[in-house]
């Protein structure tokens, strides 16, 4: 059965500190060793405000954000995303997101700067 829910078409606001930790964490986690999501003094020197997420990090939460509303039974068939203005240490992030069709969510992931991400996930429980 597809994940519809005619009674929650909107997801609910996520909001998410993106800390070092997080970024750093996640970044290795994916095996991602580019020194602009762990080194601060690197990310500077080459032009960004501090760390940032990655695309593996961001992938992942997008998914989390649709599954832990869709619940555990869910299904994620694909994820298509876009990345925007980078999440920096510190930075809030919110994602929102809102229903489509028959298993189809889009999300965006915002930041004070911008949006970070827009994305499709499709999904069936």
């Amino acid at each position: 059965m597809p994940v519809w829910r005619p009674d929650q078409p909107v997801l609910p606001t996520w909001e998410l500190t993106a800390t070092p930790t997080l970024i750093i964490s996640t970044a290795l986690a994916t095996r991602d060793f580019q020194n602009v999501h762990h080194d601060r003094d690197a990310a500077v020197r080459l032009g960004g405000r501090d760390i940032f997420l990655n695309i593996l990090s961001t992938t992942g939460l997008v998914q989390r954000y649709v599954t832990d509303w869709a619940g555990p039974e869910a299904v994620v068939h694909s994820i298509a995303i876009r990345l925007g203005t980078p999440c920096h240490a510190y930075d809030t992030l919110t994602f929102t997101g809102q229903v489509v069709e028959a298993g189809v969510v889009e999300v965006v992931g915002r930041t004070a700067a911008g949006v970070h991400v827009t994305g499709t996930v499709r999904v069936s429980s």
